[in-house]
């Protein structure tokens, strides 16, 4: 599991009724998207649990073995594309399955939870949402994409074939191209998700007019 002792919770209310997994980027760690709970402005909401988690620290091969926290190991770039460590994603989605069970266990069912991340976080965003069996309340993905289609086809869950998605991507993300996350855009329609596309002129980050954006998707969605 991920590391508990350094996984950081925000409450916008007491007893949450909701709860957002969020995952941090190759490099980052659990503090990194912190600041974007009171930039949601969220208060006239119901209650959530923001799960800030750290991935374990590994030597990522493409990264000339350097150890830093990651989900799971790139083993190559090529081009706009990278070679990736399958076993690795999968690794990593059990430790957020053991998120999600953790906050069932607090009281929060898996249909009123979201998972989110950042780059290496959006694409396990896309591995966790589409293949947990139980039905989630959404999928929001900033600066993602799929790294491996066929694992996701392999463990596609019918209970969130039609998930809502926010994804947004920049259109001068040097980092991951806008075209990556346009392709995972449209691997998650073709299975027939809900995906809500957003671009912004922008490189690999995030922009306010994006987290309005996603203020507005979230509102309509904090709903039973």
């Amino acid at each position: 599991m991920t590391d508990q002792a350094s996984t950081i919770e925000i409450e916008t209310a007491p007893n949450p009724e909701f709860a957002v997994i969020l995952m941090h980027g190759l490099g980052a760690d659990a503090n990194d998207f912190v600041p974007l709970v009171p930039e949601l402005r969220l208060a006239d909401a119901p209650a959530i649990r923001f799960v800030f988690p750290n991935a374990p620290e590994i030597a990522v091969t493409a990264n000339n073995g350097y150890v830093m926290r990651a989900w799971y190991d790139i083993l190559s770039f090529e081009g706009i594309n990278r070679r990736v460590d399958e076993a690795g994603i999968v690794a990593s989605v059990e430790r957020v399955r053991a998120l999600i069970a953790e906050q069932n266990a607090r009281g929060i069912p898996s249909e009123r939870i979201f998972i989110a991340g950042f780059s290496q976080g959006g694409a396990m965003t896309y591995h966790v949402g589409l293949t947990h069996p139980q039905k989630l309340a959404g999928l929001i993905v900033l600066s993602g994409y799929i790294p491996s289609e066929g694992v996701i086809d392999e463990a596609l869950s019918e209970a969130n074939r039609s998930i809502s998605i926010f994804a947004a991507h920049g259109n001068f993300d040097d980092v991951l191209n806008v075209s990556l996350g346009e392709q995972a855009c449209e691997f998650a329609r073709g299975l027939g998700c809900d995906v809500d596309w957003h671009t912004y002129p922008m490189p690999h980050s995030v922009c306010m007019e994006e987290v309005e954006a996603l203020r507005n998707w979230l509102a309509v969605r904090l709903v039973f």
